[in-house]
């Protein structure tokens, strides 16, 4: 644990303001969600808590099935990171942060098909190697919970619309399996 220098008191409902800079740091957005821990010594711990984690191991078996059918790199994220992949090395794209570029379109929640000559989107950043063929928002209950991405490298061919309708269809069965 890496000690900030930064104190804060509890106000008289409980509430801590976590600095600006950490959440800029952390990337945590108003309305996220923390997990909170406790150590035996006293210490609490806050992780950004991820409703997609739950998913992780589902939603690889899904980016195995998509990329299988499809012949493309298949990749599932949360709101901050890739969590599921298949058809790349996982040392190059597991767990790396979304761009900014895919967090906006996210946010947007609309579902997007690569044109060739338009400008490319990367999937992680720093990480131009890749970057987004087809994507769809993961909503459950109306709420933004990730992403279901084909990603294309240098020199693949574009993506159909049929690829689309494909991840557009995961992305609805996720958010339905987060909602159940």
């Amino acid at each position: 644990m890496k000690a900030t220098g930064i104190v804060r008191r509890v106000d008289d409902l409980g509430r801590i303001v976590i600095p600006k800079e950490i959440r800029r740091t952390l990337r945590i957005r108003e309305g996220d969600p923390l997990e909170i821990y406790t150590e035996k010594d006293g210490g609490v711990i806050f992780r950004k808590y991820s409703p997609m984690g739950d998913l992780q191991e589902f939603a690889a078996q899904m980016c195995e099935a998509i990329g299988s059918a499809t012949g493309h790199i298949a990749a599932v994220t949360d709101r901050d990171s890739i969590i599921a992949l298949h058809g790349a090395p996982k040392r190059e794209l597991l767990e790396k942060t979304n761009s900014q570029e895919l967090e906006k379109l996210m946010e947007q929640r609309k579902n997007y098909l690569y044109q060739p000559g338009e400008p490319r989107i990367p999937a992680a950043e720093g990480l131009d190697k890749y970057h987004l063929g087809a994507a769809s928002p993961i909503l459950s209950q109306g709420d933004l919970m990730g992403c279901v991405l084909l990603l294309l490298g240098e020199g693949d061919d574009a993506l159909r619309e049929s690829d689309q309708g494909l991840v557009r269809a995961v992305a609805g069965f996720l958010g339905k399996q987060m909602e159940s």
